[in-house]
């Protein structure tokens, strides 16, 4: 399961990065150094969180592990 994690959580951060860099001007030739370059990277980032955090939530809902909240007992 890690690994098709791993890979779906990949292939969107290099699909939204690849797409950064072909629609913004000048992007491929940035360099390490460069705020485009790293930019590029956070969108990515960003836009990957969503994906991880449903496959996280997925994962456990199959497994049954509640979060702490829920398994609390209700106390006044």
């Amino acid at each position: 399961m890690a690994l098709a994690a791993g890979t779906v959580s990949i292939a969107v951060r290099e699909i939204v990065d690849n797409a950064v860099m072909l629609g913004v001007p000048g992007a491929m030739d940035a360099g390490l150094a460069h705020p485009l370059f790293w930019g590029a990277l956070v969108v990515a980032f960003v836009v990957t969180l969503p994906v991880n955090k449903w496959m996280i939530d997925r994962t456990f809902e199959r497994s049954g592990v509640r979060s702490a909240a829920e398994s609390r007992p209700d106390t006044v």
